[in-house]
């Protein structure tokens, strides 16, 4: 089956077609293609919606139309999956729309698709892995992102089950707000992992909330507070050593509670598969330290390359295959979900 896969839940206007066998075994990306908004909303240091949904409007078209053509043309899509939540409402609404459009013209079946659910099946898709092969159900998967951070146990690609997630900010919006507060610009992921290779994250001391051994919740609006308190007594670094190491320091305290908590999640639910997705993935230092850390506990991790981590309409198109295979269809009926209980993940 040849899912073409729409995703416009945020800043990202993607489409993908996958090619998913019955077994769902394999799961080739026949094409991936991604438009990104990061010039339109840097100089507001966040997401804007209005904008972000203006842009998917001028972007889906020509998008999709790239995407179809690398697979071999329309005649090679059996079927649509779209991102139906959660997300910004006016970017959902976008790609919900087009989808529907395509479907009653072109007479194909449709599903809607949990963004999040997108992101836990990401490591199936058959692209090179760097750490792994593909996981085996059921396995315990970190959801790290700019809007989410939470952790899951997946029994199947319709059976999963929270185990923990945020209180307040997630991980990439953590990186984001300390970003800005340093004037760093935006994303702030990508320029606090680059900087912090260079710097000592022993340097400045910074909390880790949500410690407890037992507790697989998690909590970085401190952190930022904690940035934010100790800029206004030091002042923002100058390019150097100095903002290096207060990029390491803070990227270290949202890692080592990343992989603590992914771990624990391991060791409590007795399932010795550990996977990471979401565009906080991407990270180099998570990458390595889940790597670490689940081999000195006896752990397989299963790391995606940084291109399935990051929104992407490739995990949609095989998140929606599943559904497709299992009988599952939408009508033209279909609204967007802003929010979406990750508890209701496969639905």
């Amino acid at each position: 089956m040849r899912v073409l896969g729409i995703e416009s839940s945020c800043d990202e206007t993607a489409a993908s077609v996958v090619d998913v066998s019955d077994d769902l075994s394999r799961a080739t990306v026949l094409s991936d293609v991604i438009a990104t908004q990061i010039a339109v909303h840097a100089p507001y240091g966040g997401v804007v919606p209005e904008l972000a949904s203006r842009a998917h409007l001028r972007a889906i078209s020509p998008v999709i139309k790239q995407a179809v053509d690398e697979a071999g043309g329309w005649s090679a899509v059996d079927a649509l999956a779209v991102t139906q939540g959660p997300g910004l409402a006016g970017a959902l609404l976008v790609g919900v729309q087009c989808a529907k459009a395509i479907a009653l013209a072109r007479s194909l079946p449709m599903v809607g698709v949990n963004h999040l659910q997108g992101h836990l099946l990401a490591a199936f898709l058959d692209r090179e892995m760097v750490v792994g092969d593909k996981p085996a159900f059921p396995f315990v998967a970190l959801v790290a992102s700019g809007g989410h951070t939470a952790l899951y146990r997946v029994d199947s690609p319709s059976a999963i089950r929270e185990l923990g997630a945020t209180r307040d900010d997630a991980a990439g919006e953590a990186f984001d707000k300390v970003a800005k507060l340093c004037g760093l610009g935006y994303p702030g992921g990508p320029v606090i992992d680059r900087l912090a290779q260079k710097g000592d994250p022993t340097k400045i001391p910074m909390p880790r909330p949500m410690r407890a051994k037992r507790s697989l919740e998690f909590s970085f609006s401190g952190l930022k507070t904690a940035v934010a308190q100790w800029v206004e007594v030091h002042g923002v670094p100058a390019e150097g050593a100095g903002l290096e190491d207060l990029a390491a320091s803070v990227q270290a305290a949202i890692v080592d509670t990343l992989v603590r908590k992914l771990v624990a999640a391991c060791e409590r639910e007795g399932v010795l598969r550990a996977v990471l997705s979401g565009g906080v993935a991407a990270n180099k230092t998570l990458r390595e330290q889940t790597k670490r850390t689940c081999e000195k506990h006896g752990i397989t991790a299963h790391v995606p390359p940084a291109k399935s981590c990051t929104d992407n309409a490739a995990m949609i198109a095989f998140a929606g295959a599943t559904k497709l295979i299992a009988g599952e269809r939408a009508d033209l009926t279909m609204e967007v979900r802003t929010t979406w209980s990750p508890g209701e993940v496969p639905r």
